[in-house]
């Protein structure tokens, strides 16, 4: 589970992390009067649990506070890439010298967390990691060990960070392992030029597997998710929304883990991540092409199926029934392997739907996905 930048902000707060003052409002005439107790002049920032909210508009710098009655005005009902903006959050501005990028996130390939740093802050990290990969320290943390001061310093001098921030590594820690996360962000962690270390901006993504002791976000934190993903929850699909333009559909985490990196791989970007898991039904075919289809930004469909338990035939029986529920309106590359996966391309060779292709490896099956993406 994301949270939004102002409760990321609290977390920070609350262990110690220092961080501008800021207040959150849900109408124009509360952010005036928010802006009147933080002297002023504020930054308004639109709410979301998104990236690229600066180039989309939503954030602005308000002179005072009827400038920011009208700024949150003009972000309040926003959409940005589908987030409708519900509240703003308004935060003293503060006169920076330096910034820079430090994170914790887990690396389950490696089974350990993964410190990711750079004097280089307040731009993509992505960015930063294809112009400079030098300039982005990656250092490994043993869950056993954790991050002591020695280790702070570590990733400190590896990613020139100064000496100020060593402390702030072992709290945004303390964050990570006491809030069940499985991300801690801070972009731009700053220097001001008083010297003061401030984070500006947070993320924090919880481990859905620890709600039960993270109650006190409260199951309406979902409501606020993906408009895609909360459509998909509710019809019982494990989806996540991506930004690309391939939709991805597979049987098993790891299948649609490896397949997401194919298709990367290929020259295309995954729009989303949608297990089935063990069951191919038409409904569950249906339901799982109709939220990929919802998706404007989806331009090609892959269905890839590797068949253990479920049989390849009963999984093209699915995708057929489905294509007699759900108008199909991109082009579908399926690929089947495995249990009977003979019987079930035979299936879809028999329905012959002008849309649906087939290839019978991954591999070929991603590129030929990738090009009908990059080409429509």
């Amino acid at each position: 589970m994301d949270l939004y930048e102002h409760q990321a902000r609290g977390l920070f707060q609350e262990h110690g992390i220092p961080v501008p003052r800021a207040e959150v409002a849900d109408s124009p005439q509360e952010a005036r009067e928010i802006a009147r107790r933080l002297g002023g002049r504020v930054v308004v920032k639109a709410q979301v649990k998104t990236g690229g909210r600066g180039k989309a508009g939503g954030v602005k710098l308000a002179a005072d506070p009827p400038a920011a009655e009208l700024t949150a005005r003009q972000i309040l009902g926003m959409d940005i890439k589908g987030h409708t903006v519900g509240k703003v959050m308004l935060a003293q501005p503060v006169d920076i010298e330096a910034e820079f990028y430090v994170s914790y996130v887990l690396d389950r390939a490696a089974g350990r967390f993964l410190a990711i740093a750079s004097a280089e802050g307040g731009m993509e990290i992505e960015e930063v990691a294809a112009s400079r990969p030098e300039a982005v320290a990656r250092i490994h943390i043993d869950p056993a060990e954790g991050v002591t001061s020695a280790k702070a310093q570590e990733i400190a001098d590896a990613a020139g960070l100064p000496a100020q921030t060593v402390d702030v590594l072992v709290r945004l820690w303390q964050v990570l392992v006491r809030e069940d996360a499985v991300l801690v962000e801070v972009n731009p962690l700053v220097r001001t030029r008083q010297g003061q270390i401030l984070a500006l901006d947070g993320k924090v993504t919880l481990d859905d597997n620890a709600r039960f002791r993270q109650a006190r976000w409260g199951a309406d934190e979902a409501v606020h998710d993906d408009p895609l993903e909360a459509a998909a929850a509710a019809k019982g699909l494990n989806y996540v929304k991506l930004d690309g333009e391939v939709g991805i559909i597979g049987n098993g985490a790891g299948l649609v883990m490896s397949t997401l990196d194919v298709v990367a791989g290929c020259g295309a970007r995954p729009a989303n991540f949608l297990d089935i898991g063990g069951g191919a039904s038409a409904r569950i075919m249906a339901d799982g092409l109709s939220a990929i289809l919802s998706d404007p930004a989806v331009k090609s469909v892959f269905v890839n199926v590797f068949g253990g338990i479920t049989a390849c035939d009963a999984v093209a029986d699915g995708i057929v029934q489905a294509l007699d529920a759900v108008e199909l309106t991109k082009p579908l590359v399926v690929r089947l392997d495995g249990n009977n996966a003979v019987r079930g391309r035979a299936i879809l060779d028999g329905r012959a739907h002008p849309l649906v292709q087939q290839a019978t490896t991954m591999d070929g099956a991603a590129r030929r996905a990738a090009q009908l993406a990059n080409t429509s």
